[in-house]
């Protein structure tokens, strides 16, 4: 039968050996090449080998622990999804999540890393797989058919003992077992086995290699004197750059993922910790630091979590829930009703608050409950060895959460306890001093903190492009008592929204579908380009310059200060 390139049966690609943490292994199969590396975590990952940004074999890239990094132009990969996570050409934006790379089935077992075409067919055992410590021999490449190659591990079996053909382009020749990788149509692997490790490991390597070079030096002689077969052609889906280079923040409404309360516990005085994974244990989508996830509560209402995972971490995402007295619902219901082993619905990540890793110095001012998406991106900057400092300002060093997650970091962590605001004020001056080119700093808490931060930045400064923050709420009072009229340009629709409604809301009831999230003007989920018109900004998204380029709103809760609004959609 001839190779196929869906073939789904599962072959050997490489030896466990092959894989040593923080390399990454050229396989090959049916006429692919593989990107081939194992995380930090232990997970063996197996990518199509190339960058889907120019090509670029990925099997040359660095693999740093729990990323794979592109030498050409530094794009990164996450562990388990081949999601993109960064690309520097874009410092300030985060990677559209439909940027990912191919991955392929992988199975880790009997001392040999298996794969496969497609998930078409389970990985089944072969035969007398268990109960054995196997040992694996010397692969052999051989420039032949597979087909060919088979047909002569079958003649090496003694004239008194049958040949054993098993299922996979493989062959049994008394204890030991050998199967054919298919590297493509006239090339081939031989990988062996031994159900234990010999007493004289050397001197068993040696006999066998002796005996498959020599079978190899036979095949290669009689392939010489065939027609040589056409290769297989593997059909590469090429990126476009659109894709590339536009972040893609809007989820659609109703899109959710379900996942299940792997644990809660106590993170620190009036924190919770949710560990949020998949039911049937498969990697959640790619994240990038900074990111964080709409949360379907039990009693109807939706809440944005951050969360605090490090790079390539997706077996499940963590988040932090502050008990909060004053509670509409959202925290409370979590905190007090939600339990280990409940299913919720979840959105996709997106990210609005993106890491730069470009910058020569990266300063991260977290407040209480904002500590959660700067831990994220304190383990990034961790992992790719890159300069930071985490300033965490607290009430008490019991209300201090995700400590032991911090105290792991190798970078700076200073936390500062108990501080008044005049004392926090002196501190984040002192922290930050005088801007210095390529100097970014990242603050997220309290809303009156942030505002704080951000005005002692400015007086020291600091650009508004360097300043980056999150809100977790707009504690602003909104006037919605103006009427206005909104046209789309690009829907050819003229709309009245009225005193009371939003631009938003008004769009919605026309039938449009509108992307969104917290609807108050802090995730900045509803972004929309202004054509015309003067913006009465009532966000806490934008900073100070892109509100006065009066380029662009939030749908959500600002307003038009003139009687006519054009927007981009």
């Amino acid at each position: 039968m001839p190779l196929s390139l869906s073939d789904p049966t599962w072959y050997p690609i490489a030896s466990s050996d092959d894989l040593p943490f923080r390399h990454v292994y050229h396989g090959q199969l049916l006429g692919r090449e593989l990107a081939v590396w194992r995380a930090d975590d232990g997970n063996v990952n197996v990518w199509e080998n190339r960058c889907l940004h120019r090509g670029v074999r990925l099997s040359i890239g660095i693999n740093e622990g729990q990323e794979l990094k592109c030498q050409y132009h530094g794009w990164r990969y996450a562990n388990q999804s081949a999601g993109c996570t960064y690309i520097p050409a874009h410092p300030a934006d985060a990677p559209a999540r439909r940027i990912e790379n191919r991955k392929y089935p992988i199975r880790e077992a009997f001392g040999l890393v298996w794969s496969a075409a497609n998930d078409d067919q389970p990985f089944e055992p072969f035969p007398g797989a268990e109960g054995h410590d196997w040992f694996p021999l010397r692969p052999l490449p051989v420039n032949a058919t597979p087909e060919d190659v088979l047909a002569g591990l079958g003649r090496l079996a003694p004239d008194d003992q049958p040949t054993d053909f098993l299922p996979g382009l493989a062959v049994k020749l008394g204890s030991a077992l050998f199967f054919v990788q298919p590297v493509d149509a006239n090339r081939a692997v031989i990988r062996g086995i031994l159900p234990g490790r010999p007493a004289d490991a050397l001197a068993t390597l040696r006999y066998y290699n002796e005996q498959l070079t020599k079978l190899r030096d036979s095949l290669e002689r009689a392939a010489a004197r065939k027609p040589a077969p056409e290769p297989l052609q593997p059909v590469f889906e090429k990126v476009s750059v659109d894709l590339a280079s536009m972040p893609d923040i809007a989820v659609p409404r109703g899109n959710t993922l379900t996942v299940m309360v792997k644990r809660k516990w106590t993170s620190a005085d009036g924190v919770i910790g949710f560990e949020l994974a998949d039911r049937d244990g498969r990697h959640l989508p790619t994240f990038q630091p900074g990111a964080h996830i709409d949360v379907h509560l039990p009693n109807g209402l939706v809440r944005q979590y951050s969360l605090t995972n490090g790079p390539g971490d997706l077996s499940s995402y963590v988040i932090g829930v502050k008990q909060e007295s004053a509670s509409k619902g959202g925290s409370k219901v979590l905190v007090e009703t939600v339990r280990e082993g409940d299913v919720l619905a979840i959105s996709e990540p997106r990210n609005n608050f993106p890491l730069r890793r470009d910058a020569t110095r990266t300063v991260l001012i977290a407040g209480g409950i904002g500590i959660t998406p700067l831990l994220s991106m304190a383990r990034f900057l961790d992992k790719s060895s890159l300069n930071y400092e985490l300033h965490y300002f607290v009430r008490s060093g019991e209300s201090a959460a995700f400590s032991s997650e911090l105290g792991v970091l190798h970078g700076r962590i200073d936390k500062h306890v108990g501080l008044a605001r005049d004392a926090i004020r002196a501190k984040v001056r002192d922290v930050l001093g005088p801007y210095q080119f390529a100097n970014h700093v990242y603050i997220c808490g309290p809303g009156a903190m942030l505002e704080m931060v951000q005005q002692v930045a400015a007086d020291l400064g600091w650009p508004d492009e360097a300043i980056h923050f999150e809100y977790f709420q707009n504690d602003k009072t909104i006037d919605a008592s103006s009427a206005f009229d909104v046209e789309l340009a690009r829907s050819a629709m003229t709309l009245h929204v009225p005193a009371g409604k939003t631009i938003l809301e008004t769009m919605r009831e026309a039938g449009l579908t509108v992307p969104s999230s917290c609807e108050q003007g802090a995730c900045g989920t509803c972004l929309t380009g202004v054509i015309e018109g003067e913006i009465d900004h009532k966000d806490v998204y934008l900073n100070k310059t892109e509100k006065a380029s009066n380029t662009c709103m939030m749908t959500c809760v600002s307003r038009a200060k003139s009687g006519r609004l054009v927007l981009d959609i």
